[in-house]
């Protein structure tokens, strides 16, 4: 009887599994088959860069952390990029929080799904999950798109629900839009982007809203694991430390069997 319960057991796990392999290999083909097709742009590596990081948490605070929370890092961790307390209480805190707060939102789940037809998520590790280059392209890919809930659109994240937060900064793009033939259909054609026009200039030039983009990833970065540059540094004596005691150890071989044919 133990051993009937035992098989059946065995049975629903493999069928568990199988339906999870299902439903994660249906996720992947559909990424795949309507993932954007522009190539990611290299972001500028700035994470050690406090004066970068410092002007990205401005930023982040003040057009991000609207919709956005990080609810892994509290305010008084801004420390270690360089800013006093006193520097976060001035120009990070606008709504009565305190500095040993999260970095939370006050919008509910309920009013988001009404105005962005989803919650938005939260940014505390999503450096760790996209990556860096996703972030930067993203943040440069936005254009306007009149079909749109937003009036916006994003070329690496076709019919986002996030608006062009940053567009007084970019300015207005459209989207330069070219016909190809379906690899899978040789009597359909395919819209694909092939680039941005600009329609109305931002208030900052393309070189320093690129710079302002790269400030912003550097933060993301950072949150998304405040201690690595610690870490960095303390590999690199780590690492020090260990070909010091190689080469002592080698030596050290060497002369107890120097006299050992």
């Amino acid at each position: 009887m133990i051993f009937k319960e035992s098989i059946k057991k065995i049975q629903k796990m493999v069928v568990a599994a199988a339906l999870f392999v299902a439903v994660l290999g249906g996720s992947s083909l559909a990424l795949a088959s309507g993932g954007p097709e522009i190539p990611l742009q290299k972001a500028p590596k700035k994470a050690s860069d406090l004066m970068a990081v410092q002007d990205g948490a401005r930023t982040f605070v003040n057009y991000c952390l609207n919709c956005h929370g990080a609810s892994a890092l509290r305010y008084n961790q801004l420390k270690e990029i360089g800013l006093t307390e006193a520097q976060i209480k001035d120009n990070l805190l606008f709504t009565g929080e305190k500095v040993g707060d999260l970095m939370t939102i006050a919008m509910n789940a309920k009013d988001a799904r009404k105005w962005f037809g989803g919650v938005p998520p939260d940014l505390s590790v999503i450096a760790r999950s996209r990556g860096t280059d996703w972030l930067y392209t993203y943040m440069r890919s936005f254009y306007q798109d009149p079909t749109r809930p937003t009036g916006w659109n994003n070329a690496l994240f076709p019919n986002v629900g996030m608006p062009h937060v940053l567009w007084e900064w970019q300015g207005v793009n459209h989207a330069k839009m070219v016909e190809e033939k379906d690899p899978h259909d040789a009597t359909k054609v395919i819209h694909k982007i092939a680039g941005f026009e600009p329609a109305t200039k931002g208030i900052l030039k393309p070189i320093e809203y690129d710079e302002k983009v790269a400030n912003l990833v550097a933060f993301l970065d950072w949150m998304s694991e405040p201690k690595q540059n610690s870490r960095k540094r303390t590999g690199v004596w780590v690492l020090l430390y260990l070909g010091v005691f190689t080469i002592l150890a080698w030596r050290l071989n060497a002369n107890f069997w120097k006299d050992i044919k």
